[in-house]
């Protein structure tokens, strides 16, 4: 069974937390990544930012936060919620709009692990991460690489 380390990219993209989220959109379509690790200036990790991210960024909102009666104004349930949705859209950097909770994955990691990981979790992205620091990085192209590269060995 291959290992993360067999199949991870090691020359892993970071961003800081102040980049902004032009920059950030700009450096998905350079590079032709999904996502990048969102690292201190020790290269600590904080975060983690998608594609989805700056999607959700820019999605309409449409749910109203309060309900007007009578010239009063009561809010509504889940009000703290549309208050998240117009920070993350009116979000200028990275750290705005980043996932705080990273599931992260150590070296020998099993490509079953990462897959279940990946589809139970509905992560898509997964930095290796050894003593600390970021060493690699595991995206579906590299699991379905795995998947394909393993399935031909067992032919040979």
């Amino acid at each position: 069974m291959l290992k993360a380390i067999e199949i991870m990219k090691k020359d892993v993209i970071t961003v800081p937390p102040d980049m902004t989220v032009e920059e950030l959109g700009r450096l998905f379509i350079e590079k032709d990544i999904s996502g990048a690790p969102v690292v201190d200036s020790e290269g600590k990790l904080l975060g983690i930012v998608t594609e989805n991210d700056l999607i959700e960024r820019n999605k309409r909102l449409h749910i109203p936060t309060v309900l007007r009666l009578f010239d009063a104004f009561i809010p509504i349930e889940g009000a703290d919620m549309v208050e998240k949705e117009i920070k993350r859209m009116s979000a200028t950097v990275v750290s705005e709009i980043c996932t705080k909770e990273v599931i992260t994955i150590n070296e020998d990691t099993s490509l079953e692990e990462i897959a279940t990981i990946m589809s139970e979790k509905k992560v898509h992205l997964l930095p290796v991460i050894k003593a600390g620091k970021i060493v690699g990085i595991v995206g579906k192209h590299e699991v379905i690489k795995g998947i394909a590269g393993e399935g031909h060995h067992q032919q040979s």
